[in-house]
């Protein structure tokens, strides 16, 4: 049995929470609002596909988590949060978590969040991580539908040495408890290369999706906003040489084929546009423009879209 500390139980946060405190792991949740009143008197229902699950785990917000709880009583700390509030929750726990080791996995979107952490606590405690294939968002409070093979791709931030490093233990401690509890698992020896290959598709679809109010199936499926969304994946992969991760066109391909294969689904930045919350775009389209403008070359795409939704 592990203990699992889920910091911010949201559709993807509260999903993977949920699949492994049903297999048995001591898992602790973080929320915040009705969200949390919720998850404190009735508990978290998850609905994926065809299955419900019903999760009882302790859920606190951060003041208390701080008050009742030590750094060194979890095995991992996961963060599950939008990238928009990385350093803002670096802000309420980030001496909390410096007062032990405990190992820090980032399941967040964007290429920004591990070297956000890794200056905070240093690379050998950060587990950089991405969630492939789900989609999940709270649809009322304590209550959060997901869809999809719900898999994750974790690795020791930045890469695999090859010297002995101590995560290689406990990613494979993970791999094999996530894989036990449903939640196909992969551990990647050059975990910013695939983060990179995800802000492909993040690059490609969310912003144009907040934008269009369309949902992913119908923006690889149109005849111009599927050009428009295969643009700005071609990009982001330009971009990433400023990262010095090599993505090719046919990692791109290969990107493209993935998301218009998928069920069609609302992004989360378009929910978040329609819940009137805070858009993770400079952390998805702002990280590619960033890059671009660092290597001189141009993103029109990316650029027009980001102007755009920024009105």
């Amino acid at each position: 049995m592990l203990n699992i500390l889920i910091i911010g139980a949201g559709g993807i946060g509260g999903y993977y929470g949920a699949r492994l405190a049903e297999a048995g792991h001591r898992v602790i949740l973080t929320a915040r609002g009705a969200h949390l009143t919720a998850l404190q008197e009735r508990g978290l229902l998850v609905y994926h596909e065809s299955q419900r699950i019903e999760c009882v785990a302790p859920a606190v917000d951060h003041a208390t988590l701080v008050q009742n709880y030590q750094a060194r009583d979890f095995d991992v700390a996961v963060i599950a949060l939008k990238s928009t509030a990385t350093e803002s929750v670096l802000v309420e726990l980030g001496r909390w978590l410096l007062e032990d080791d405990v190992p820090v996995l980032s399941l967040q979107n964007g290429v920004d969040n591990e070297p956000i952490l890794a200056e905070q606590f240093g690379d050998n405690r950060v587990l950089g991580g991405l969630a492939v294939r789900i989609g999940g968002h709270t649809i009322e409070p304590g209550v959060i539908q997901a869809e999809g093979a719900a898999q994750v791709v974790m690795g020791a931030w930045p890469y695999h040495s090859k010297q002995q490093d101590a995560r290689q233990r406990l990613l494979t401690t993970l791999r094999n408890a996530f894989d036990e509890a449903g939640i196909p698992t992969t551990v990647s020896d050059n975990i910013r290369h695939e983060l990179w290959r995800k802000l492909v598709i993040n690059n490609g679809v969310n912003p144009i999706s907040a934008l269009t109010g369309l949902d992913t199936k119908s923006l690889t499926r149109h005849p111009q906003f599927s050009q428009i969304v295969y643009g700005m994946m071609m990009e982001t992969a330009a971009s990433a040489k400023a990262d010095g991760v090599d993505l090719r066109t046919s990692d791109v391909d290969e990107m493209f084929g993935l998301i218009s294969s998928f069920n069609a689904i609302k992004t989360s930045m378009l929910v978040d546009k329609e819940k009137g919350r805070p858009l993770e775009l400079d952390s998805i389209s702002g990280a590619v423009l960033r890059r671009s403008e660092a290597l001189g070359i141009e993103a029109p795409y990316t650029a027009t879209v980001y102007a755009l939704l920024t009105l």
